[in-house]
């Protein structure tokens, strides 16, 4: 399947780009060994304006500084001290625009991804939840500002377009700390799909 040309990740509308993600399907390849899935979740962080966003205000750190990038690259951070995160930076150079990939459908290397999450059987917990995801997928802080068009980590386009109808948007996870934007409902999903994190209506 192609990979998501450029063109793709330079959309200003992070909330409509976040939608057109669910779907589509992320691949690592890690010491030869390629896992992936459908992203069935995402959550779309609207740069300086948004209070849950890392680059609110403007902030520019070591850390965000990978989110002025032109969009297409690689944003992983250690979250809690615990999870690696990882992000797809959005829009064009020095509009800090990013989307958190939530939740994947395993299609490929289910075994190495058993094997990374320490699980016997495939259960949804498996890729449920961004911390989980990238541990079944490898994905850590070496993985962080990459070409999402290069060969370690990238999304591929398979043709499925999930319709509207499927999709739900809730207020994101975790961003208690944002005020009134943590009521924002731009969390996005494929309804009833198991491999979505809590809550899943």
């Amino acid at each position: 399947m192609p990979k998501l040309p450029f063109s793709f990740y330079q959309n200003t509308d992070v909330n409509s780009l976040a939608v057109q993600l669910l779907g589509k399907q992320l691949f690592t390849l890690i010491d030869g060994r390629l896992t992936g899935g459908n992203i069935v979740e995402t959550e779309a962080y609207n740069g300086i304006e948004d209070k849950a966003s890392h680059a609110y205000g403007g902030r520019l750190t070591n850390r965000t500084s990978i989110m002025y990038q032109p969009g297409g690259v690689s944003y992983v951070y250690l979250c809690y001290g615990i999870h690696h995160l990882f992000n797809v930076v959005t829009a064009p150079e020095g509009v800090p625009h990013a989307v958190l990939i939530r939740g994947v459908e395993p299609v490929a290397g289910l075994d190495v991804m058993l094997e990374r999450r320490n699980m016997a059987a495939l259960k949804p917990n498996l890729t449920a939840g961004p911390g989980a995801l990238a541990k079944a997928l490898g994905i850590d802080k070496v993985l962080n500002a990459k070409d999402l068009l290069g060969d370690e980590i990238w999304i591929e386009d398979n043709g499925v377009i999930v319709p509207g109808s499927s999709v739900v948007a809730s207020p994101r996870v975790g961003v208690d700390y944002a005020g009134d934007h943590a009521l924002l409902p731009w969390r996005y999903y494929i309804k009833g799909n198991k491999f979505v994190s809590r809550p899943n209506s």
